[in-house]
């Protein structure tokens, strides 16, 4: 519940920068159906900064690109059918996910879709009181609040490192500059879906063990 009221005052701001952009419905549908805060912000980002439809949605899909791993992860916990699997896999949020596992690669699918729950209604409520409270806070941009898109981001990038990990400098070095040569170059939401790329930094091609050699057969007995 902590976390569910943490993420109703995110959804609020959320709801308040996208009502000018996106309009009274949509942002309530997208929290609805999309339901994740990187992915929303980063598509609004795009579109508020004049990105068309096609950039908004590719720039969502690379932020949530963390879901596969995620899920494969997730994947042999889930019980029942393909399609039961399927719907339980969408209670997986980043806090539920990782407050669900328990250890040895083992997930509860009970407790992850009950932390969901409540996260899920706050998101949706809070996109909506943001949107009809929009008008009673005037211009976002007046209050600081379009600062939320940079903090956001910032928040998402110094929180998700492990503790000691300093691979992600040189990835968030690279992604800055890729964004600030292209941001005067191409399109809006360009720059943000090529910064992207910066995150091959830190791929690496996993070591083969050497080969083990194999074990001597046993001499026969009396041969």
């Amino acid at each position: 519940m902590p976390v569910a009221a943490a993420g109703m005052a995110l959804a609020i701001s959320f709801g308040v920068l996208a009502q000018p952009v996106m309009g009274s419905v949509a942002p309530i549908v997208m929290s609805a159906f999309v339901f994740a805060g990187s992915a929303q912000f980063g598509s609004l980002a795009v579109i508020a900064a004049g990105g068309g439809p096609l950039a908004a949605i590719t720039a969502g899909i690379l932020l949530n690109s963390r879901y596969v791993p995620m899920g494969v992860a997730l994947g042999p916990s889930l019980s029942g059918g393909p399609l039961k699997r399927m719907i339980k896999a969408q209670a997986m949020v980043d806090f539920s996910w990782a407050a669900a596992m328990r250890g040895g690669g083992r997930f509860d699918q009970r407790f992850m879709i009950g932390a969901t729950l409540p996260m899920y209604v706050s998101w949706v409520l809070g996109t909506a009181i943001g949107v009809l409270s929009g008008d009673l806070i005037g211009d976002p941009e007046r209050l600081g609040l379009d600062a939320i898109f940079p903090a956001f981001f910032l928040a998402l990038l110094l929180g998700g490192e492990a503790p000691g990990s300093r691979g992600w400098i040189p990835a968030a070095i690279l992604a800055g500059a890729i964004a600030l040569v292209l941001i005067p170059l191409t399109p809006p939401g360009v720059p943000v879906i090529a910064a992207c790329l910066a995150a091959l930094v830190g791929l690496r091609p996993k070591a083969m063990p050497p080969p083990s050699e194999p074990e001597p057969e046993p001499e026969a007995i009396g041969g």
